[in-house]
């Protein structure tokens, strides 16, 4: 189901009542990118909002929670956490034929090459630490105080996303991966000892970054689909990923010139965050391992829709094709 299948006046008779400042018939714009929750454009001639909606069609269990999305951007307003203000939740599938929320729409920069190309490069490097900080400062806040300490459930973080993941392989797999096959027999045995929880993430990667239209600095953490509470250094190695993947693998930096670039170096990045989180922990590399290996999951999923004609992307199936290349990778780091 695409905008052109709404009602455009059942869902403005609707924001009309929901929201203040909506009036008349809205613009609706579809967002390009992504391959979760479908994001639109909604601009009134006295406001402009974003909308985020499940997608059309049969979910796999609690995949797509557009609610737990909603519910962590209102939980984080007002931290220091650089999100957008969440406006309105509903759960009516009659408004579009799905779920959705409504919120503030800013206006940023956002970038899905990790060379944030057409920046400055003297602008870049203190991007990237933006994003270090913005990572640090949400593992910072205590789920319990803003209302989230039922958000996840508590300890074994890793040890269940392993099996949560590896669950998610066997029910769409497309074909046979024996480095897959290894990871799911592996890292169950290479977990760290110690537990460390904060609200996690869980997609922290430049895509999901709104930076100042003109300041390096982020001011908005974008896709909280799959956000819970976890251990933190499953999102300091999500992002880390770049680093060790090339530009045809999703927009890697393995291989490019990094100082060239304006960038800073894993290293750089790894130990900014650092300084600036409660924890102070540094990455293993289990947390790599582990990270590639949910991502390869992700892919396999894309290319499971593909097949069904669900995935919300267009090259979703290319996409799918770099679950193989992210599995052996990860078995190298283990």
């Amino acid at each position: 189901m695409s905008a052109a299948d709404w009602s455009l006046e059942t869902l403005a008779a609707y924001l009309h009542q929901a929201l203040p400042g909506c009036s008349g018939l809205p613009q609706v714009e579809r967002i390009s990118g992504g391959q979760s929750n479908p994001t639109y454009f909604i601009t009134f001639p006295e406001r402009r909002l974003v909308l985020r909606k499940q997608p059309p069609g049969i979910l796999l269990p609690s995949a797509h929670a557009i609610d737990r999305e909603f519910r962590v951007l209102r939980a984080l307003d007002g931290t220091g956490v650089p999100v957008p203000e969440a406006l309105h939740f509903c759960e009516d599938r009659a408004i579009i034929g799905t779920p959705f929320y409504l919120m503030e729409r800013l206006e940023g920069r956002v970038f899905h090459d990790c060379t944030l190309p057409g920046v400055p490069a003297g602008q870049r490097h203190a991007m990237v630490l933006s994003v270090a900080e913005a990572l640090a400062a949400l593992h910072a806040v205590e789920p319990q105080a803003v209302g989230l300490g039922d958000f996840g459930r508590p300890g074994d973080y890793f040890a269940r996303q392993v099996s949560r993941w590896s669950r998610q392989w066997q029910e769409n797999r497309t074909r046979e991966d024996a480095a897959m096959d290894r990871l799911i027999d592996l890292l169950p045995r290479h977990i760290p000892p110690g537990e460390v929880q904060s609200i996690v993430h869980g997609d922290f990667r430049i895509g999901n970054m709104m930076f100042h239209p003109t300041e390096p600095r982020v001011i908005a953490i974008l896709d909280w689909e799959l956000a819970t509470l976890g251990h933190p250094l499953a999102d300091l190695a999500h992002f880390s990923m770049a680093y060790v993947t090339a530009p045809d693998e999703y927009g890697g930096l393995l291989g490019l010139d990094l100082a060239r670039l304006g960038l800073p170096g894993q290293a750089e990045f790894e130990e900014a965050y650092r300084r600036a989180s409660p924890h102070g922990l540094g990455l293993q590399p289990f947390h790599m391992a582990f990270a590639l290996f949910r991502w390869a999951a992700i892919f396999e999923g894309i290319a499971y829709r593909a097949q069904r004609g669900t995935a919300n992307a267009g090259n979703a199936g290319e996409i799918g094709r770099l679950s193989a290349v992210f599995a052996q990778r990860a078995v190298d780091y283990l």
